[in-house]
């Protein structure tokens, strides 16, 4: 299996740089194309006094939406490297509408991890629980601070859902390209998630695959699977995210939740 287009959401956050170098990153190792994708929507619910005046805020705000439009274009030419195969979207249109659309030609999407103390993204950042509610894409959160992944050695955060079994199988490129992967199941009932019959599928795909059985976490499951991943020198985890809508707004099992607020390591999710 292999990963032919890559998008990264593009924005003038502080954390932009290292996720478009990350994307290059993996883009080359698969010798992917890079699209980076950026949009931002116009900001028009400004009272004004007369019709002259809103036109002439209009036009200052369209004017100033382009001029950050094509700070992130330079961002992203100027970090995506001297490659072949780059390309590029931008719009002004709501950002995380237009990076779902752009997405339909994707394999895998890379957004940034918004954290509470990641700092604004700005106006064209996009929130990475929505985008993985909405774009049926794998989508990689990358942490600040992250611009390489070897991929070499992985944790699959396991349990027996339909959005794990969707991750397992979006994450196949990376998986059979690993030294080593370990498939953690978290909580009381780790015995009944059939890790065996996950570990035989992935081995069945060529892949070096070890189980563990982490009964009682003595923190968060979030936070053992991270400490796990560590303790084996993991640079990536891959798990289902799972959340719901509620009052227009998306709602997310509190693993979910802490993983893309919070991991330290690039996390391949699938809803």
């Amino acid at each position: 299996m292999r990963i032919s287009n890559i998008l990264v959401s593009v924005d003038l956050g502080a954390a932009a740089t290292d996720r478009v170098r990350l994307a290059a990153d993996i883009a080359g190792r698969f010798e992917a194309t890079l699209t980076g994708v950026a949009a931002r929507q116009l900001v028009t619910m400004i009272p004004v006094e007369s019709p002259d005046a809103s036109e002439r805020i209009f036009e200052i705000e369209e004017t100033r939406a382009k001029e950050e439009l094509a700070e992130a274009r330079a961002l992203f030419v100027r970090e995506a490297g001297e490659r072949a195969g780059t390309a590029w979207r931008g719009a002004l249109a709501e950002p995380l509408a237009y990076l779902v659309e752009q997405a339909r030609a994707a394999d895998l999407v890379v957004v940034g991890r918004q954290g509470p103390a990641d700092g604004d993204p700005g106006l064209m950042g996009v929130a990475a629980g929505a985008l993985l509610m909405e774009v049926g894409r794998p989508v990689l959160v990358a942490p600040p601070g992250v611009e390489r992944l070897a991929a070499k050695r992985m944790v699959v955060a396991w349990k027996d859902t339909r959005e794990a079994r969707r991750a397992v199988h979006d994450a196949l490129p990376f998986l059979v390209r690993a030294d080593q992967v370990h498939v953690a199941v978290a909580g009381p009932d780790a015995r009944r998630e059939g890790v065996a019959d996950v570990a035989a599928y992935l081995s069945g795909h060529g892949v070096s695959v070890a189980t563990h059985l982490l009964h009682q976490p003595e923190i968060g499951a979030a936070d053992e699977i991270l400490r796990f991943a560590r303790r084996e020198d993991a640079d990536l985890i891959v798990m289902g995210a799972y959340g719901h809508s509620r009052l227009r707004e998306w709602v997310f099992g509190g693993a979910t939740r802490d993983m893309l607020q919070g991991t330290s390591l690039s996390c391949l999710m699938s809803h």
